[in-house]
């Protein structure tokens, strides 16, 4: 089987917290209004893994969702031109990933969460995934 894709997205943990994931076991991800980051959505595959950020407050990565479904419409936005998909959550981390940490690391110098810190949805590189569960001592299922 080939490895997934591997992505990162944001809320702020006043809006949607990861716990908030975990208790409902499943949601859209939606509302996203950047057209990269819509692109990124639409690129995603059932079967891929999310890094879930906490941004706003907090500034850290809390854990993994695993992508649902293919990218579809946005049912918060009607008639228009944009995308989501349904994830469910994979694990919490117990040892959150803090921005500050990943700055530090030389190792994250092309991390996308740093060099295109706006976007609300990134790709992220296999050997940057696999240095966030170093970083969060944290084992995949």
């Amino acid at each position: 089987m080939a490895e997934p894709a591997y992505w990162l997205i944001k809320s702020e943990p006043g809006v949607y917290p990861y716990s908030q994931l975990e208790t409902e076991r499943r949601t859209a991800w939606t509302g996203i209004r950047n057209f990269e980051a819509r692109n990124n959505i639409r690129k995603m595959k059932p079967g891929d893994l999310a890094l879930y950020y906490h941004s706003g407050e907090g500034k850290e990565i809390v854990g993994i969702a695993k992508v649902l479904t293919q990218a579809g419409p946005d049912p918060t936005a009607p008639k228009e031109d944009w995308a989501s998909v349904d994830v469910e959550p994979v694990m919490a981390f117990g040892t959150p990933v803090s921005l500050s940490q990943i700055k530090a690391d030389k190792a994250f110098a092309d991390f996308q969460l740093v060099t295109r810190s706006r976007l609300s949805v990134v790709p992220v590189e296999s050997k940057h995934f696999k240095r966030i569960l170093q970083l969060a001592k944290a084992t995949l299922p």
